[in-house]
């Protein structure tokens, strides 16, 4: 049986890796082999690479959910990635896992998305419908084995196969058996960097990659409810209508009954992680129990995602996300920046599309002769790089107006 975690021992780390955690020592190594590091672990220097890339800085000006000059206290991609990555090690800690793979995966999760969230993202997939459309798990490991070029030896961060097997496994397989896609043909970026480096793309992910996943969940569940509360779309009355925040409200109300809205809506973010959080953990043991790993890759051969929410804690996560797609994602004020942001990636495809010299030296170079695919492909990729920041500059430059995202 998986050994019942204490309060201190979780805390502080004090125990050693379980045998199902990913072992450094063990890496199947990197796609361009290198002489290891006498100061680091193979997982503790690819999150150094994450963090010194350009794709991390970036993060700093790219849409969560409110475009960023809505106001200076919401969230970005930056901040969600930094709370995912804080979650993430807490689960890794608390389930004897490498703490630095779990922290890797999570600051490199969203390397993909493109301004604007996912509204970008959707406008470039049906820009890119007849060249295989556009994933941005996909386009995060294009990022990370291609588009990011700051070493002498080769394209990309050149990461472990563990990092690389989390990035792109982290939401489950991809396929089954046959090799047909789960959920729909697989992106052929992950397939053609599969067929190099064979990332299993069949089997579950690590138990790291796993955390990063639900560690997620946890983040955007909550903090887009502050964000919410801050932007007027939500009110604490109409928290406590949802299962999950309506019992915590009333626990912080039975605490604190003098208490002003903007503390109690702190006082709700704070439990509603730490109790998705310590849901995990029993449920994550409840599983290890069951499945009785011993290595990681009995793991990933399990059959099933062992890092999960319980099934009460399942149910109530999906009304709460439910409760803020009807509430936040498609309030009609969001829905309205929303139509303004498709338009604008829709119209600097078009115009980098037709004319590749618009895009900056080291990005239009030979394009005028390539093929369509390979001409899409490559304004998708110089597309998905840009900041909301960026986006907006260069639609001023390119058609003389400033867009209104207000």
């Amino acid at each position: 049986m998986s050994e019942a975690p204490e309060l201190g021992q979780i805390g502080f780390g004090y125990r050693p890796r379980a045998p199902w955690a990913s072992d450094p020592a063990k890496s199947r190594g990197r796609l361009f082999a290198e002489s290891e590091s006498p100061t680091r672990t193979p997982f503790q220097r690819d999150r150094d690479r994450i963090i010194h890339s350009t794709a991390f800085r970036r993060l700093k000006h790219k849409t969560q959910v409110f475009v960023a000059h809505e106001g200076d206290h919401f969230r970005t991609r930056l901040t969600h990635t930094i709370e995912v990555a804080q979650i993430a090690r807490a689960l890794a800690r608390a389930l004897r896992l490498d703490e630095d793979l779990a922290e890797a995966l999570a600051l490199v999760h969203d390397f993909g998305h493109t301004p604007f969230g996912h509204t970008g993202e959707d406008a470039l997939n049906e820009k890119m419908a007849g060249w295989g459309g556009f994933d941005h798990n996909a386009q995060s490991l294009r990022v990370v084995t291609r588009l990011e070029r700051r070493y002498a030896e080769f394209d990309g961060l050149n990461l472990s196969w563990e990092t690389l097997e989390g990035l792109v496994k982290h939401n489950g397989p991809l396929t089954g058996p046959d090799g047909e896609g789960l959920k729909g043909p697989v992106p052929r970026s992950i397939i053609d960097y599969s067929e190099l480096h064979d990332l299993e793309l069949d089997r579950h992910a690590s138990p790291e990659a796993q955390c990063a996943a639900i560690a997620d969940d946890i983040a955007y569940n909550t903090h887009d409810i502050d964000d919410g509360l801050r932007a007027g779309l939500l009110t604490l009355d109409m928290l406590g209508e949802v299962s999950l925040p309506g019992r915590l409200l009333a626990e912080v109300g039975a605490l604190y009954p003098r208490l002003d809205p903007v503390r109690t809506g702190h006082e709700l973010m704070r439990r509603q992680i730490t109790r998705m959080v310590e849901d995990v953990i029993v449920a994550a043991h409840a599983n290890l129990d069951a499945v009785r790993p011993q290595s990681v890759e009995d793991v990933r051969a399990a059959g099933l995602t062992i890092v999960t929410f319980s099934d009460d804690m399942a149910a109530e996560e999906k009304e709460l996300k439910a409760f803020l797609f009807s509430h936040i994602y498609r309030h009609s004020e969001v829905m309205r920046v929303r139509a303004e942001a498709d338009r604008i990636v829709r119209e600097l495809f078009d115009a980098y599309y037709a004319d590749p010299r618009e895009m900056p030296e080291g990005w239009r170079e030979g394009l005028d002769r390539a093929e369509p695919r390979i001409k899409a492909r490559h304004v998708a990729d110089f597309l998905a790089g840009m900041t909301d920041t960026y986006a907006i500059k260069e639609y001023s430059r390119l058609f003389d107006q400033t867009p209104e995202l207000r």
